[in-house]
């Protein structure tokens, strides 16, 4: 069985996930890469990350679940300790967006429930999950100071689109999820983090990219650029590698500073 942290990152075959993932591999985490549908990818990320891996104790499996579905939450947790014999540290990733953005007023319940089960409530439960397998185990950790849990959330979390609330309000409520595990889990030695993404450069927003690029070369992010999955991910293997050991519930924005408020 390997030896190095072991690190379920869900969402992992593309985008941010993919970024979190192979930042990760670079730092000699091993990487449990969860996926829904596109095996071919996530095969990909694993190989990349083998590349770029730091030792031969280092793994990167692919493994499918749908985090929406509490069966597949279940048997997430399961293949990744059958196959690695341990999980150090958490990365909710996963999230999608809704199907079509619709104003408010005109948008479904069916939209509404798809979105929230797969970005609030799937973490939410995931997060349950192994932070039980943690406290009954007792395992030792293999990560630096201990146990750590990451949830992405987005701009979204604060600023409002009207033509995808669902997806704002998901967001929203991961941020708040943030704050109950690490008041929750903190005398227990595990720390939390919210990374918040502006907007990033990833196949989920290629068709908006009419719409920001001009808003970005006028200053919507002050440094005036698309961030990549690279920024977040070297932002999330900062955390894991225990950077920020004093900081638990704390908001790591990776915006560019669109986060700041300005006249």
């Amino acid at each position: 069985m390997n030896t190095a942290p072991v690190v379920l990152v869900t969402g992992a075959s593309r985008g941010i996930g993919r970024g979190v993932a192979v930042s990760l591999a670079e730092a000699g985490f091993s990487v449990a890469i969860n996926y829904v549908r596109n095996r071919e990818a996530a095969d990909n990320v694993a190989a990349e990350c083998r590349k770029i891996g730091k030792s031969d104790q280092q793994v990167f499996f692919p493994i499918q679940a749908d985090i929406g579905q509490s069966v597949d939450r279940e048997s997430l947790i399961s293949l990744v300790l059958k196959r690695f014999g341990r999980i150090d540290a958490l990365v909710n990733n996963a999230g999608i967006p809704p199907a079509q953005r619709v104003d408010i007023v005109e948008a479904t319940e069916e939209s509404f429930d798809e979105v929230i089960g797969v970005n609030l409530k799937g973490p939410y439960f995931l997060t349950q999950k192994v932070v039980q397998y943690w406290l009954k185990d007792k395992t030792e950790p293999a990560i630096p100071g201990g146990f750590k849990i990451v949830f992405i959330t987005s701009i979204s979390a604060e600023t409002a689109s009207t033509n995808r609330g669902e997806y704002c309000i998901s967001k929203a409520g991961l941020s708040m999820v943030v704050k109950l595990y690490a008041s929750r889990l903190a005398d227990e030695g595990i720390q939390v983090y919210e990374v918040r993404p502006g907007i990033i450069d990833t196949d989920m927003t290629s068709g908006a990219r009419g719409k920001y690029d001009p808003l970005i070369k006028q200053g919507l992010v002050p440094q005036r650029r698309w961030g990549t999955p690279d920024d977040v991910g070297k932002a999330v293997r900062s955390l894991l590698e225990g950077d920020l050991a004093y900081s638990t519930g704390c908001v790591i924005d990776v915006d560019g500073g669109f986060h700041i408020s300005r006249l």
